[in-house]
């Protein structure tokens, strides 16, 4: 028997029950994984609460990142041996493989060791953090040496990544947070610049990291307005990209800081509200807003997901990459517990729940 994490409704984090089921041994092409962390995720809240793209099937399971060890090995698998070290990579069913628990049997092509040296906690908290910042940034960014790259919800176990992915490939990285006590800690992460959101100008100060002019656009703006102010940025102002998962009306904003002919990147849908598309700054400065979803790129693009975790663990072994993990711990049987911190916005880095 093992401890397993399940919701029969959807709801706040309270409905999450921990209960004991027998051990499911491996199919083919599976390994069960003896878990010793979880790594929280938003996607997971989503899912809990009828937000997510995948609706759950009661009863469900729940759960993305894992850390462990193999003990069992189904047919067919070839690359993983019992005593390896894994992590799981998301793109599958949390209804068919939902991994919070103390142990998790998973598809063999979603799962991937990492480096000896890191702990089983930062070991969970490696493939869906990094693998969104490669998909957004490398794949459809293109990111470059001397790029500038505004990154909204920096704090997130995501944002964090995506500031050491741009300083390792030569690029200014411009860490945005409503929070100002989230500041200092994002300098000492790496971010070249911090804008809190709350309390700045975010047009001003992004132009003023990329040493352009510009200013705000309106909807409102006449063709001889707009003659002037494209006029008044050619020369180039903004974020080169956007690395955004709040989107719905902030969405808007965002058109204000991105370079003509820039990318906005959105990789979720934190915010309430519709999106509205900023159709006249977009028409004006030429830059294209992209969605991104790391589930469905890992699912339906295996080539793209081998390129990735080789870009990752190349620098996970240099020391390029490191994950940061929040100061605040819980254990299985406190994973309610978890998950409000997670909702309270209060963390820095990526949740972990020790198994």
């Amino acid at each position: 028997m093992s401890k397993v994490v399940k919701f029969y409704e959807f709801g706040e984090p309270d409905v999450l029950k921990l209960e004991e089921e027998p051990l499911r041994q491996p199919q083919a092409g599976e390994v069960r994984i003896q878990l010793q962390a979880l790594g929280l995720n938003r996607a997971e809240v989503m899912y809990r609460t009828n937000s997510h793209p995948e609706q759950a099937q009661f009863p469900s399971r729940i759960g993305y990142e894992a850390a462990g060890i193999v003990d069992a090995i189904g047919e067919g698998v070839t690359e993983f041996q019992i005593g390896d070290r894994v992590s799981t990579i998301p793109g599958f069913s949390m209804n068919q493989y939902g991994v919070a628990g103390e142990v998790a049997v998973m598809p063999a092509t979603r799962v991937a060791r990492y480096p000896e040296q890191f702990s089983p906690e930062e070991g969970t908290s490696i493939w869906m953090q990094y693998l969104t910042a490669y998909g957004a940034l490398v794949e459809f960014g293109k990111l470059k040496p001397g790029a500038v790259v505004a990154i909204t919800a920096a704090s997130s176990s995501a944002g964090i990544a995506a500031i050491q992915m741009v300083n390792d490939a030569g690029g200014t990285s411009i860490a945005m947070t409503r929070k100002a006590d989230k500041l200092e800690k994002l300098v000492r992460e790496g971010a070249h610049h911090v804008i809190v959101t709350d309390q700045e100008n975010m047009v001003e100060r992004v132009n003023a990291i990329a040493g352009g002019n510009g200013a705000d656009i309106a909807s409102s703006l006449t063709f001889a307005d707009a003659l002037d102010w494209v006029n008044a940025i050619a020369g180039g102002n903004g974020a080169d990209i956007v690395f955004d998962p709040v989107s719905g009306p902030y969405l808007e904003k965002l058109a204000d800081i991105v370079a003509p002919e820039g990318l906005i990147v959105e990789y979720g849908w934190l915010a309430e509200g519709t999106p509205v598309f900023p159709l006249v700054p977009a028409t004006l400065k030429g830059f294209r807003v992209q969605g991104f979803n790391v589930l469905f790129q890992v699912a339906a693009h295996p080539e793209r997901l081998k390129a990735g975790i080789s870009y990752v663990n190349q620098r996970l072994h240099s020391g390029a990459f490191r994950p940061i993990i929040a100061e605040k711990r819980f254990t299985l049987d406190r994973i309610v517990d978890a998950y409000r911190y997670m909702e309270s916005n209060e963390q820095f880095g990526k949740i972990v729940v020790v198994v």
